[in-house]
């Protein structure tokens, strides 16, 4: 289980923050703070910390400086900022000193659950170890901006490739199209379409299943799965 710290002033907002975590597979959350001070104190007591959502706007200092002092005091933990705080210089700060994402409040429960999945991602990625390419390093830096709602050709549905990400994501191992279609209650030739389409952005990758005769079968996984 990755383990998060919910970080908000409000005491309200933590903890709707904090049942969006839980209901994102993978994930338990580990506390609430809402102080600066609160923070560093959490932390210190949760040595196995993995994740922390930090709000910018805090009574006793700021999200930024909360950071700061996690990384003087040694603490590796990953942040994403959670916060109201949309001028570019705070944002661009938050870049600086290590956030690996930024989510503008308000914001739905799917826009935290895609930063948190697109973290669990990465999170798979970098667990395998060894040497990368140069393809699999761009799938490291890109994979918390990777977005399937974006760019998306004229006629493709976000929520469609959205299904096929989700069923991509979630198995345990490549999915033939018609493993998707029943997965997603898509028809075959939809889910090939959105397959074909993530695997030419680089999301997905093609794997070919041989049998006793007759054509592979095209089989699909994420990408960071590989």
């Amino acid at each position: 289980m990755i383990e998060v710290l919910v970080v908000d002033d409000d005491i309200r907002v933590a903890r709707v923050n904090a049942a969006y975590v839980a209901k994102v597979p993978g994930f338990h959350v580990a506390g609430e703070a809402h102080s600066a001070a609160e923070a560093l104190s959490r932390m210190e007591a949760l040595p196995h910390l993995d994740l922390v959502l930090m709000d910018h706007y805090l009574p006793d200092d700021t999200g930024l400086a909360v950071v700061q002092e996690m990384r003087r005091r040694g603490h590796q933990t990953d942040v994403i900022m959670v916060t109201a705080a949309r001028d570019i210089s705070t944002v661009q700060a938050a870049m600086r000193q290590g956030a690996l994402q930024y989510l503008v409040k308000p914001f739905a429960f799917a826009g935290l659950r895609a930063k948190l999945e697109a973290y669990a991602d990465l999170r798979r990625t970098l667990d395998g170890g060894g040497e990368a390419e140069q393809a699999e390093v761009d799938r490291i830096f890109g994979a918390l901006s990777a977005n399937t709602e974006t760019d998306l050709p004229k006629g493709h549905s976000a929520t469609t490739a959205e299904l096929v990400r989700r069923a991509l994501v979630n198995s345990e191992g490549p999915l033939s199209a018609q493993e998707v279609a029943e997965e997603t209650g898509l028809s075959r030739q939809t889910a090939q379409r959105y397959l074909k389409l993530l695997e030419r952005t680089g999301r997905a990758r093609l794997t070919l299943k041989y049998g006793d005769a007759g054509r592979p079968e095209h089989r699909y996984v994420w990408a960071t799965h590989v």
